[in-house]
């Protein structure tokens, strides 16, 4: 069976505001086109649909369309809600657009009943096991046998997999496939991707998803391989500097019908809307020297490093490079004395940044204050994703 994996399309979402919608709407055309041409089974989209919980209305419009298109191609489609989604709103009507061959999960509570894809050729079907993202602390009730009192996100996870496993179990001979919204150790984040790691330990084993014949992952930008069969694809799109080097690609899955068949996976590129980079030099030089001119149609992070700050120098820069969206100014030898504040916040929880703002104006916090912050962290984020 041929399956594309994808994921973290975040429709809505700017670039230093900077729109995408152009963007994304350039990736969906690629999308349903590589569908046809490649004569793909099933699309697998891993979460983070939307940028955020209430997306705008052209952002809601574009999934519609994306949806809609994918349909008539006859390729079911399978999705489930990540960080960034609304559980509840994403999965409105999800029952009711099921026989059209959308097959939308962002229910905990079915977490276990996988959608059944038909073999080519009517030989069996195809196991798929949507695992929408899990926030511990919001769906612990729904999984608390499995889960238990404590634990994060390894821990409802492996809760998620013992369903998974035990259908699986009835289901002999027949191929699986797991969708799941998480971070996953091994994979290295970018800039862009929103911390989960508030309400228990972030990181999930890849160990959980032992036992399955494909792992399609969502949530880091960056498409890596942890194992032979568990993968996260990446964004489609670049959605910050971090991710400059990145070739962004959506991965085309041969799952094999037999056992012992090999799994191939082919990354296939996505189109480039417009190239992103950082540069650092004088301003001078960045306005004068030729090797720079390959930038001029790229979104540009530049930093300076003049040893004075030059007058105007964003007007001067957009001279040449129009799409110059961010800028900053270390004079050669200074940056290690001025960190930027990315780099200061940079491997930081959301409580350890408010935990430092506390101490900064007044003092530092308490054991009762620190929890205090804790529950008001959690509480935020378990409201976000219950919207």
């Amino acid at each position: 069976m041929r399956l594309i994996h994808t994921s973290d399309w975040h429709l809505g979402r700017s670039f230093h505001r900077e729109d995408l919608l152009a963007a994304q709407a350039q990736f969906v055309d690629f999308l349903v086109e590589t569908v046809v041409s490649e004569r793909v089974d099933a699309v697998l989209v891993s979460g983070d649909i939307y940028d955020r919980a209430l997306p705008s209305v052209d952002a809601v419009a574009l999934c519609n369309d994306a949806l809609a298109r994918l349909m008539r191609t006859k390729a079911r489609v399978v999705l489930i809600s990540g960080n960034h989604d609304s559980a509840r709103r994403l999965g409105f009507g999800s029952e009711l657009i099921d026989e059209a061959g959308v097959h939308l999960r962002t229910d905990p509570r079915q977490v276990g009943r996988p959608v059944l894809l038909p073999q080519p050729g009517g030989s069996g079907d195809v196991a798929v096991y949507p695992i929408p993202y899990l926030e511990p602390d919001a769906v612990r009730a729904d999984l608390l046998d499995e889960a238990g009192e404590g634990g994060g996100h390894a821990a409802v996870i492996d809760a998620a997999m013992t369903r998974i496993r035990a259908d699986l179990s009835g289901r002999p001979g027949v191929p699986s496939v797991v969708l799941a919204h998480a971070f996953v150790a091994g994979g290295l984040a970018s800039d862009s991707e929103r911390d989960i790691s508030v309400g228990g330990v972030s990181v999930v084993p890849t160990s959980c998803f032992d036992g399955v014949d494909y792992t399609a992952l969502g949530h880091l930008h960056g498409a890596q391989r942890l194992s032979e069969t568990v993968r996260y694809s990446g964004s489609p799109i670049a959605y910050s500097f971090s991710e400059e080097h990145q070739r962004k690609a959506v991965l085309l899955v041969d799952l094999p019908l037999r056992p012992g068949a090999p799994l191939t996976v082919e990354a296939l590129p996505t189109p480039v809307h417009r190239p992103i980079a950082r540069v650092r030099s004088t301003l001078d030089d960045l306005l004068t020297a030729d090797r720079w001119t390959r930038f001029s149609d790229h979104f540009l992070q530049v930093t300076l490093t003049d040893a004075a700050r030059p007058r105007d120098a964003m007007a001067r820069l957009r001279r040449r490079f129009p799409q110059t969206l961010v800028l900053a100014f270390e004079p050669d030898g200074a940056a290690a004395d001025a960190p930027s504040y990315a780099t200061l916040l940079r491997g930081r929880t959301d409580l350890e940044v408010a935990t430092d703002f506390v101490a900064h104006v007044r003092s530092a916090p308490d054991d009762d204050e620190s929890a205090l912050l804790a529950r008001a962290l959690e509480s935020v984020r378990t409201d976000e994703v219950a919207v």
